[in-house]
């Protein structure tokens, strides 16, 4: 993989992460797989005003963790594969060095077990 292209995850995959750190952005984002809702109705099922709700949407589409597309006088919001990629390959790179920590982990207690 390019040099470029791994910076470029690495900071996109840290802002998605970034931005799934509130509560209300992460209550927005997991409300929107089944289908694309407006900004009233995420308002709606998350308690919040639909201007916080816009807010919140922006920092969650730019961190391309969402899409919207307009239908109409009102704008539909949906998950953005895009941005999940990018958090998903930047976490995978923790991947093979969390299983060789627990490996190691798993051969320490036995060992301390057999003793």
């Amino acid at each position: 993989m390019p040099v470029a292209h791994t910076v470029s995850v690495a900071t996109n995959g840290v802002q998605a992460i970034e931005a799934l750190a509130d509560p209300t952005r992460r209550a927005i984002f997991e409300a929107l797989p089944t289908a694309p809702l407006s900004v009233g109705d995420l308002a709606k099922l998350v308690g919040v005003t639909s201007s916080a709700a816009s807010q919140h949407l922006r920092v969650l589409r730019e961190a391309r963790l969402v899409m919207m597309r307009p239908d109409g006088n009102r704008r539909l919001y949906f998950l953005d594969p895009r941005g999940l990629g990018e958090a998903r390959d930047y976490l995978e790179q923790f991947w093979p060095s969390a299983l060789a920590a627990y490996a190691a982990a798993l051969s320490n207690a036995r060992s301390e077990g057999n003793t």
